[in-house]
């Protein structure tokens, strides 16, 4: 898909990835950007760098993002683009609070689901949308870290790879985004562990990816390209592969 002239929303879009997709967007000259984020100083920063409208939107709650579709498509028009790329970092094992497993499981599946709900129908309809779901290499891998996070993701991609079954022949198209490390507020600081084994990307090389991969409207993007070979090394060998995995969660226990 070419951006230009598209109806785009991006959630999580305060910084980080949000906010370079937002950017990287209206510079395609996207007809419109809608940003999203409970932060509201920042995404209307965002917002306003940009000529985008901002919405403050707790995309854990259906009826926020409901109320986000319709004032991006009252701004702009059908929305041709859905971005949903909130989440959140926290390491926890099977002892996670559950309020933790609570805020992931919301923020990381339910927000995607919620944003699946608003549009996928309407894009069908009219034969031609896009989402766009981020995920994280520990979708496809893992987080040795984080069980919490590890989940969760998994469940994103997982979710992402059923929409692309259902709404594929409809004129959907679906990707999944899946970096390693990038220079965000999520692992400030932490950038000489695990995180820096590839290289830990800034959002804007993230971004690049996204509409490189948007373009060949290929399902996975990955902007750290190592991870297809950790997969199909983890495919061919699972038992082998869970060993290294164990053995680098020696050496970083946290993940991170």
């Amino acid at each position: 898909m070419k951006l230009e002239g598209k109806n785009v929303v991006v959630t999580g879009a305060a910084g980080g990835i949000g906010a370079a997709l937002a950017r990287r967007f209206h510079a395609e000259r996207a007809a419109g950007v809608t940003v999203a984020d409970i932060q509201a100083a920042p995404v209307a920063a965002v917002a306003e760098e940009i000529g985008g409208l901002a919405v403050v939107c707790d995309v854990t709650n259906e009826t926020a993002v409901q109320e986000l579709v319709r004032r991006a498509e009252d701004a702009h028009g059908p929305i041709d683009v859905f971005c949903s790329n909130a989440g959140v970092a926290l390491t926890g094992d099977e002892a996670a609070p559950d309020a933790d497993w609570r805020l992931n499981w919301e923020l990381h599946v339910m927000a995607h689901v919620y944003a699946a709900r608003a549009v996928a129908p309407g894009m069908a309809a009219r034969g031609s949308g896009y989402l766009v779901n981020t995920a994280s290499a520990a979708g496809l891998l893992t987080h040795t870290g984080s069980a919490t996070y590890a989940v969760t993701k998994h469940a994103v991609v997982a979710f992402a790879e059923w929409l692309a079954i259902a709404y594929g022949d409809r004129g959907v198209c679906v990707s999944v985004l899946c970096p390693q490390a990038v220079r965000t507020a999520m692992i400030a600081g932490r950038e000489t562990g695990v995180a820096s084994i590839d290289g830990v990307l800034s959002p804007d090389e993230v971004a690049e990816s996204v509409v490189e991969t948007m373009a060949r409207e290929d399902f996975l993007i990955l902007p750290h390209p190592q991870v297809l070979d950790y997969m199909q090394r983890k495919a061919g060998d699972v038992d082998r592969w869970l060993g290294g995995m164990r053995k680098l969660r020696a050496r970083y226990p946290t993940g991170i």
